[in-house]
Protein backbone atom coordinates (compact mmCIF):
# COMPACT_ATOMS: atom_id res chain seq x y z
CA UNK A 1 0.00 0.00 0.00
CA UNK A 2 2.76 2.61 0.61
CA UNK A 3 4.01 1.75 -3.25
CA UNK A 4 1.42 2.35 -4.44
CA UNK A 5 0.74 5.39 -1.99
CA UNK A 6 3.92 6.76 -3.29
CA UNK A 7 2.76 6.11 -6.75
CA UNK A 8 -0.34 7.84 -7.32
CA UNK A 9 1.86 10.45 -5.13
CA UNK A 10 4.29 10.94 -8.22
CA UNK A 11 1.37 10.70 -10.91
CA UNK A 12 -0.29 13.74 -9.29
CA UNK A 13 3.15 15.79 -9.56
CA UNK A 14 3.71 14.77 -12.92
CA UNK A 15 0.02 16.00 -14.21
CA UNK A 16 0.85 19.45 -12.29
CA UNK A 17 4.40 19.64 -14.11
CA UNK A 18 2.24 18.75 -17.28
CA UNK A 19 -0.41 21.25 -17.15
CA UNK A 20 2.19 23.68 -16.43
CA UNK A 21 3.94 22.61 -19.90
CA UNK A 22 3.13 23.61 -23.77
CA UNK A 23 2.20 20.17 -24.44
CA UNK A 24 4.82 19.28 -26.57
CA UNK A 25 5.56 15.67 -26.95
CA UNK A 26 9.22 15.35 -26.75
CA UNK A 27 9.62 10.82 -27.24
CA UNK A 28 6.92 9.90 -29.61
CA UNK A 29 7.37 9.03 -33.18
CA UNK A 30 7.14 13.01 -35.01
CA UNK A 31 9.71 13.98 -32.62
CA UNK A 32 12.63 11.28 -32.32
CA UNK A 33 13.56 11.46 -35.74
CA UNK A 34 10.79 9.81 -37.72
CA UNK A 35 11.84 6.62 -35.23
CA UNK A 36 8.95 4.48 -33.48
CA UNK A 37 9.41 5.27 -29.77
CA UNK A 38 8.54 2.21 -27.64
CA UNK A 39 9.04 2.03 -23.54
CA UNK A 40 9.12 -1.23 -22.20
CA UNK A 41 9.30 -2.25 -18.05
CA UNK A 42 11.72 -5.79 -18.52
CA UNK A 43 13.75 -7.23 -20.69
CA UNK A 44 12.00 -9.75 -22.47
CA UNK A 45 9.66 -7.04 -24.79
CA UNK A 46 13.08 -5.07 -24.75
CA UNK A 47 14.81 -7.37 -26.76
CA UNK A 48 11.91 -8.38 -28.26
CA UNK A 49 11.44 -5.00 -30.06
CA UNK A 50 14.82 -4.75 -31.01
CA UNK A 51 14.98 -7.92 -32.88
CA UNK A 52 11.63 -6.60 -34.63
CA UNK A 53 12.28 -3.14 -35.04
CA UNK A 54 15.72 -2.59 -35.77
CA UNK A 55 17.03 0.58 -36.55
CA UNK A 56 13.19 1.88 -36.91
CA UNK A 57 12.75 1.90 -33.59
CA UNK A 58 14.05 3.63 -30.65
CA UNK A 59 13.22 1.39 -27.51
CA UNK A 60 14.34 1.74 -24.20
CA UNK A 61 13.75 -0.35 -20.63
CA UNK A 62 12.26 0.95 -17.21
CA UNK A 63 14.25 -1.24 -15.23
CA UNK A 64 17.66 -0.20 -14.81
CA UNK A 65 20.64 -3.60 -15.34
CA UNK A 66 20.64 -5.34 -12.43
CA UNK A 67 17.51 -4.27 -10.72
CA UNK A 68 14.78 -6.64 -9.20
CA UNK A 69 11.88 -6.20 -11.36
CA UNK A 70 9.61 -6.69 -8.42
CA UNK A 71 10.22 -4.19 -6.71
CA UNK A 72 10.23 -1.38 -9.84
CA UNK A 73 8.83 1.61 -8.91
CA UNK A 74 8.53 4.86 -11.49
CA UNK A 75 10.24 8.07 -11.15
CA UNK A 76 7.99 11.08 -12.44
CA UNK A 77 10.42 10.62 -15.17
CA UNK A 78 9.42 7.68 -16.40
CA UNK A 79 5.67 8.22 -16.01
CA UNK A 80 6.22 11.08 -18.10
CA UNK A 81 7.47 9.15 -21.01
CA UNK A 82 5.25 6.94 -20.87
CA UNK A 83 2.54 8.82 -21.68
CA UNK A 84 4.18 10.49 -24.41
CA UNK A 85 5.45 7.47 -25.99
CA UNK A 86 4.02 5.54 -29.21
CA UNK A 87 4.07 2.44 -27.80
CA UNK A 88 4.32 1.02 -24.01
CA UNK A 89 4.76 -2.45 -23.43
CA UNK A 90 4.55 -4.03 -20.02
CA UNK A 91 3.44 -7.76 -18.39
CA UNK A 92 0.66 -6.47 -17.12
CA UNK A 93 0.45 -9.05 -13.54
CA UNK A 94 0.17 -8.07 -10.02
CA UNK A 95 3.88 -6.41 -10.00
CA UNK A 96 2.18 -3.63 -12.58
CA UNK A 97 -0.11 -2.78 -10.37
CA UNK A 98 1.45 0.34 -11.06
CA UNK A 99 0.31 1.04 -14.11
CA UNK A 100 -3.08 1.17 -13.94
CA UNK A 101 -2.42 3.78 -11.47
CA UNK A 102 -0.52 5.64 -14.49
CA UNK A 103 -3.21 4.99 -17.24
CA UNK A 104 -6.17 5.61 -15.25
CA UNK A 105 -4.81 8.87 -13.73
CA UNK A 106 -5.40 11.15 -17.16
CA UNK A 107 -6.28 11.28 -20.77
CA UNK A 108 -2.96 11.60 -21.59
CA UNK A 109 -2.06 7.97 -21.97
CA UNK A 110 0.91 6.09 -24.85
CA UNK A 111 -0.16 5.76 -28.49
CA UNK A 112 -0.62 2.13 -27.75
CA UNK A 113 -0.20 -0.25 -24.97
CA UNK A 114 0.43 -3.96 -25.00
CA UNK A 115 0.33 -6.36 -21.95
CA UNK A 116 1.68 -9.44 -22.27
CA UNK A 117 -0.50 -11.62 -19.86
CA UNK A 118 -2.84 -10.29 -23.34
CA UNK A 119 -1.22 -11.76 -25.86
CA UNK A 120 -0.94 -15.51 -24.70
CA UNK A 121 -3.45 -18.07 -22.22
CA UNK A 122 -2.53 -17.40 -18.98
CA UNK A 123 -2.65 -19.84 -16.14
CA UNK A 124 -3.45 -19.73 -12.21
CA UNK A 125 -0.55 -19.09 -9.96
CA UNK A 126 -0.30 -22.53 -7.58
CA UNK A 127 1.83 -23.68 -4.51
CA UNK A 128 2.87 -27.02 -5.08
CA UNK A 129 3.74 -29.37 -2.36
CA UNK A 130 6.91 -28.65 -0.19
CA UNK A 131 7.16 -24.71 -1.13
CA UNK A 132 6.71 -21.74 1.36
CA UNK A 133 3.90 -19.84 -0.04
CA UNK A 134 3.17 -16.57 1.07
CA UNK A 135 -0.85 -15.09 2.02
CA UNK A 136 -1.52 -13.16 -0.80
CA UNK A 137 -4.32 -10.45 -0.67
CA UNK A 138 -6.08 -12.08 -3.65
CA UNK A 139 -6.44 -14.90 -1.89
CA UNK A 140 -8.51 -13.45 1.41
CA UNK A 141 -11.26 -11.76 -1.28
CA UNK A 142 -11.01 -14.77 -3.34
CA UNK A 143 -9.81 -13.55 -7.06
CA UNK A 144 -7.72 -16.06 -8.93
CA UNK A 145 -3.49 -14.63 -8.67
CA UNK A 146 -2.44 -15.76 -12.68
CA UNK A 147 1.20 -16.35 -13.12
CA UNK A 148 2.55 -13.52 -15.29
CA UNK A 149 6.12 -14.90 -16.39
CA UNK A 150 4.41 -15.79 -20.13
CA UNK A 151 7.44 -15.25 -21.76
CA UNK A 152 9.86 -18.13 -20.15
CA UNK A 153 8.22 -20.28 -23.19
CA UNK A 154 9.92 -19.97 -26.18
CA UNK A 155 6.23 -20.86 -28.00
CA UNK A 156 4.79 -17.62 -25.88
CA UNK A 157 8.10 -15.43 -27.26
CA UNK A 158 6.65 -15.84 -30.86
CA UNK A 159 3.23 -14.92 -30.19
CA UNK A 160 4.09 -11.91 -28.25
CA UNK A 161 6.98 -10.41 -31.08
CA UNK A 162 4.12 -11.02 -33.32
CA UNK A 163 1.89 -8.76 -31.24
CA UNK A 164 4.71 -6.52 -31.14
CA UNK A 165 5.08 -6.33 -34.55
CA UNK A 166 1.58 -5.44 -35.48
CA UNK A 167 1.57 -2.56 -33.15
CA UNK A 168 4.37 -1.43 -35.13
CA UNK A 169 2.66 -1.64 -38.49
CA UNK A 170 -0.12 0.05 -37.41
CA UNK A 171 1.87 3.15 -35.74
CA UNK A 172 4.53 3.06 -38.95
CA UNK A 173 2.99 1.73 -41.87
CA UNK A 174 5.77 3.06 -44.20
CA UNK A 175 8.30 0.16 -43.00
CA UNK A 176 5.72 -2.53 -42.53
CA UNK A 177 7.81 -4.43 -44.72
CA UNK A 178 10.63 -4.06 -42.74
CA UNK A 179 9.05 -5.41 -39.42
CA UNK A 180 7.29 -8.49 -41.02
CA UNK A 181 10.54 -9.62 -42.90
CA UNK A 182 12.20 -9.13 -39.26
CA UNK A 183 9.60 -11.11 -37.67
CA UNK A 184 9.33 -13.97 -39.60
CA UNK A 185 13.04 -14.33 -39.18
CA UNK A 186 13.08 -14.19 -35.45
CA UNK A 187 10.00 -16.59 -35.24
CA UNK A 188 12.60 -18.64 -37.19
CA UNK A 189 15.31 -18.48 -34.36
CA UNK A 190 12.40 -18.72 -32.13
CA UNK A 191 11.31 -21.90 -32.84
CA UNK A 192 14.67 -23.21 -33.16
CA UNK A 193 15.07 -22.72 -29.95
CA UNK A 194 12.12 -24.75 -28.89
CA UNK A 195 12.91 -27.19 -31.31
CA UNK A 196 16.28 -27.52 -29.47
CA UNK A 197 14.68 -27.50 -25.84
CA UNK A 198 12.41 -30.16 -27.29
CA UNK A 199 15.03 -32.57 -28.28
CA UNK A 200 16.71 -32.23 -24.51
CA UNK A 201 13.76 -32.83 -22.83
CA UNK A 202 12.66 -36.17 -25.12
CA UNK A 203 15.99 -37.64 -24.65
CA UNK A 204 15.83 -36.98 -20.83
CA UNK A 205 16.77 -39.72 -18.28
CA UNK A 206 14.32 -37.45 -16.09
CA UNK A 207 12.14 -35.06 -15.99
CA UNK A 208 11.72 -33.36 -12.49
CA UNK A 209 13.62 -30.16 -11.66
CA UNK A 210 14.34 -28.64 -8.16
CA UNK A 211 14.55 -25.25 -7.30
CA UNK A 212 16.32 -23.48 -4.67
CA UNK A 213 15.24 -20.39 -5.04
CA UNK A 214 11.55 -18.52 -6.46
CA UNK A 215 9.85 -20.59 -9.55
CA UNK A 216 9.37 -18.01 -12.37
CA UNK A 217 9.17 -21.20 -15.14
CA UNK A 218 5.56 -22.27 -14.98
CA UNK A 219 5.16 -21.81 -19.24
CA UNK A 220 7.74 -23.08 -19.33
CA UNK A 221 7.34 -26.70 -17.59
CA UNK A 222 4.00 -26.60 -18.79
CA UNK A 223 4.99 -26.23 -22.55
CA UNK A 224 7.45 -29.10 -22.35
CA UNK A 225 6.17 -31.41 -19.97
CA UNK A 226 8.61 -31.45 -16.81
CA UNK A 227 7.88 -31.75 -13.16
CA UNK A 228 9.02 -29.39 -10.18
CA UNK A 229 9.36 -28.59 -7.01
CA UNK A 230 10.31 -25.28 -5.73
CA UNK A 231 11.34 -23.17 -2.46
CA UNK A 232 8.93 -20.27 -3.46
CA UNK A 233 6.05 -19.30 -6.24
CA UNK A 234 7.76 -17.27 -8.62
CA UNK A 235 6.84 -13.47 -7.30
CA UNK A 236 6.89 -14.61 -3.78
CA UNK A 237 8.97 -11.61 -1.57
CA UNK A 238 9.87 -14.08 0.82
CA UNK A 239 13.81 -15.26 1.13
CA UNK A 240 14.08 -17.60 4.02
CA UNK A 241 12.12 -21.13 3.19
CA UNK A 242 10.87 -22.87 5.69
CA UNK A 243 12.45 -25.65 7.22
CA UNK A 244 9.94 -28.07 6.27
CA UNK A 245 10.69 -26.98 2.38
CA UNK A 246 14.30 -27.02 2.89
CA UNK A 247 14.04 -30.74 3.96
CA UNK A 248 11.29 -31.62 2.14
CA UNK A 249 13.61 -30.66 -0.93
CA UNK A 250 16.61 -32.40 0.16
CA UNK A 251 14.72 -35.44 0.81
CA UNK A 252 12.68 -35.32 -2.87
CA UNK A 253 16.91 -34.34 -4.92
CA UNK A 254 18.01 -37.54 -2.75
CA UNK A 255 15.31 -39.94 -3.79
CA UNK A 256 15.09 -39.04 -7.34
CA UNK A 257 18.53 -38.77 -7.42
CA UNK A 258 18.64 -35.23 -8.99
CA UNK A 259 21.90 -33.95 -9.99
CA UNK A 260 21.15 -30.32 -10.23
CA UNK A 261 19.36 -27.83 -8.00
CA UNK A 262 18.65 -24.38 -10.09
CA UNK A 263 18.76 -21.25 -8.54
CA UNK A 264 17.91 -17.89 -10.52
CA UNK A 265 19.61 -15.08 -11.49
CA UNK A 266 20.55 -12.13 -8.75
CA UNK A 267 19.95 -14.71 -5.81
CA UNK A 268 22.25 -15.23 -3.88
CA UNK A 269 21.94 -18.43 -4.02
CA UNK A 270 21.83 -19.71 -0.66
CA UNK A 271 19.05 -22.33 -0.28
CA UNK A 272 19.69 -23.84 -3.84
CA UNK A 273 23.75 -24.35 -2.11
CA UNK A 274 22.48 -25.58 0.58
CA UNK A 275 19.89 -28.00 -0.99
CA UNK A 276 22.96 -29.31 -3.09
CA UNK A 277 25.64 -29.53 -0.20
CA UNK A 278 23.32 -32.01 1.84
CA UNK A 279 22.16 -34.09 -1.13
CA UNK A 280 25.41 -33.92 -3.58
CA UNK A 281 23.61 -32.40 -6.27
CA UNK A 282 25.55 -29.26 -7.96
CA UNK A 283 24.19 -25.36 -7.96
CA UNK A 284 23.34 -24.03 -11.78
CA UNK A 285 21.52 -20.66 -13.21
CA UNK A 286 18.11 -20.87 -14.85
CA UNK A 287 17.81 -17.48 -16.05
CA UNK A 288 14.13 -16.06 -15.83
CA UNK A 289 14.98 -13.15 -18.33
CA UNK A 290 13.62 -10.61 -15.96
CA UNK A 291 16.55 -8.14 -16.51
CA UNK A 292 20.25 -8.73 -16.84
CA UNK A 293 22.95 -7.07 -15.16
CA UNK A 294 25.48 -4.58 -16.76
CA UNK A 295 28.21 -6.60 -18.23
CA UNK A 296 25.82 -8.42 -19.63
CA UNK A 297 23.55 -5.69 -21.27
CA UNK A 298 27.21 -4.65 -22.54
CA UNK A 299 28.09 -7.52 -24.26
CA UNK A 300 24.56 -7.90 -25.97
CA UNK A 301 22.49 -10.52 -24.12
CA UNK A 302 19.63 -11.38 -25.85
CA UNK A 303 16.43 -13.45 -24.62
CA UNK A 304 17.98 -16.00 -27.28
CA UNK A 305 21.18 -16.24 -25.64
CA UNK A 306 19.86 -16.38 -22.20
CA UNK A 307 18.00 -19.46 -23.09
CA UNK A 308 20.87 -20.53 -24.68
CA UNK A 309 22.19 -20.81 -21.36
CA UNK A 310 19.00 -22.21 -19.60
CA UNK A 311 19.33 -25.10 -22.62
CA UNK A 312 23.38 -26.10 -21.79
CA UNK A 313 21.92 -26.22 -17.60
CA UNK A 314 18.90 -27.68 -17.98
CA UNK A 315 20.68 -30.72 -20.47
CA UNK A 316 22.74 -31.40 -17.40
CA UNK A 317 20.11 -31.53 -15.05
CA UNK A 318 18.18 -33.85 -16.79
CA UNK A 319 20.94 -36.13 -17.77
Amino acid sequence: MKRIAAIILAVALVLTVLCSCSGKDDNNKTSSGGKVNVITTIFPPYDFTRQIGGDKVNVSMLLKPGMESHSFEPSPKDIVNIQNCDLFIYVGGESDEWVKTILESDDKKPGRIIALMDCVDTVEETTVEGMTAEKEEGEESGEKEYDEHVWTSPKNAIAISKKISSALQEIDPENKGVYETNTVNYSKELSKLDGEFREVVDSAKTKLLIFGDRFPFRYFTDEYGLGYFAAFPGCSAETEPSAATISFLIEKTKEKKIPVVFKIEFSNGKVAQTIADASGAKVLMMHSCHNVDGESMEKGATYISLMEGNLKNLKEALS
